[in-house]
């Protein structure tokens, strides 16, 4: 077992466990760990002195004998309790973490630092039902504790309770946007709330067009496009007519790069909703990126962006069309609306590169191209960690 320093508690990080400093939320700045006991009595400030040494040192026993020693001088201590519990919690020893500071909150209710210690000790413990009330009260006492929310939300789905989940985890990504942590709970729940309205949805009737469109939807999130293929055209078959089913098999068609099947549904979308940007955009987008018909897409995107102004991809895959024209000074326009809507966007910027570069405009060319390689890096090398990632999650399930 590894000796971690005062200070430091252990935090999930989906299935393992990693290292996170206290100021990072599952306990306050100030915590009893870190400031002297308030308490007149020179034999306790002795044994507080000894104890601050040996957790110095890394001298973890001695550390937990001196404020256990503390506890027998001044069994009303709280901040007593909330150290030797954090001691014992530090070594794993969830057990007896729970049983100090299930003691130290009955002195001191308040602690809401022991709060969370005792809610985590339990969730590590497996008492899911006994954790959900001591981590909710630490989050009440600090709503902006991160790490207590997340294991209250790892709590919660550990319970099955997963609307209740969803919401705090799209609390913590609202706060951290970088978190991936947090956005990998939150799709995995929302997956999980899809499968079970999915398994409801078949028990009234398992062969309803949203029945089998929802299983496509499932299906599509998976990238497993084969069998949302087989699940759409189910749906299109009950519903021909429908608005919408015929959309959601061209676009699997499209991922598959079935570029005339999935031409042909959008046809068939637009008969049956003619208002239809999004069927209108994708067949512009399959005859410029594919077919290199520029000219026929333009009039396809055109259309789009008539009903649809603020169409992003519609202005990328216009703008693409009318450098291949050479209207490059309009191009701008398109991309740099693009540009603005979602600026990492690796493709934009070498389109931007295209236009400026047929202008003339050298140097403007050469940034943007910049900004490509920039992002089109950052791209493959975020690819890459997942992809090593999932490797390694294989092997350690194996």
């Amino acid at each position: 077992m590894p000796q971690y320093r005062a200070g430091f508690v252990l935090c999930l990080h989906r299935s393992r466990i990693v290292l996170l400093s206290l100021l990072a939320g599952c306990l306050p700045p100030q915590s009893p760990a870190q400031t002297k006991f308030s308490v007149p009595d020179s034999r306790v400030e002795a044994l507080y002195a000894e104890a601050k040494q040996a957790q110095a040192r890394g001298d973890q026993s001695t550390a937990i004998a001196k404020y256990e020693s503390i506890l027998k001088v001044s069994p009303r201590l709280g901040a007593a309790y909330n150290n030797l519990g954090l001691l014992y919690f530090q070594q794993r020893d969830f057990q007896k973490a729970a049983e100090v500071l299930e003691k130290g909150l009955k002195v001191d209710p308040a602690m809401s630092s022991a709060s969370a210690l005792l809610g985590i000790s339990l969730y590590q413990l497996g008492e899911y039902t006994k954790a959900r009330p001591r981590l909710e009260a630490a989050l009440r006492s600090n709503p902006k504790d991160n790490n207590a929310e997340l294991f209250l939300a790892n709590d919660l789905i550990k319970l099955g309770d997963l609307q209740v989940a969803a919401g705090h985890l799209e609390n913590l990504s609202h706060r951290q946007p970088q978190d991936q942590e947090a956005w990998y709970l939150l799709g995995k729940t929302y997956m999980q709330l899809s499968e079970q309205a999915l398994s409801k949805m078949n028990a009234i009737d398992p062969n309803s067009v949203l029945a089998h469109e929802m299983s496509g939807e499932i299906m599509e999130s998976m990238k497993n496009y084969d069998g949302a293929v087989v699940e759409y055209k189910k749906a299109v078959e009950l519903a021909p007519q429908q608005a919408g089913t015929h959309l959601k098999l061209g676009n699997v068609y499209w991922y598959l790069g079935e570029w005339d099947a999935a031409i042909k549904e959008f046809q068939a979308e637009l008969l049956n909703d003619p208002r239809s940007c999004e069927a209108q955009g994708q067949i512009g987008n399959i005859l410029i990126a594919q077919r290199m018909n520029f000219e026929e897409g333009l009039m396809e995107v055109d259309k789009a962006l008539s009903i649809c102004p603020n169409q992003v991809q519609a202005h990328i895959d216009r703008g693409r069309a009318l450098v291949k024209l050479n209207r490059s000074e309009d191009a701008l326009k398109d991309l740099q609306f693009a540009e603005q809507a979602t600026p990492d966007d690796p493709t934009i910027h070498f389109f931007l590169a295209q236009a400026y570069r047929s202008l003339g405009r050298a140097q403007d060319a050469q940034a943007e191209m910049r900004l490509f390689s920039k992002l089109e890096e950052t791209a493959r090398a975020a690819h890459a960690d997942r992809a090593r990632e999932v490797l390694q999650n294989k092997e350690q399930t194996q």
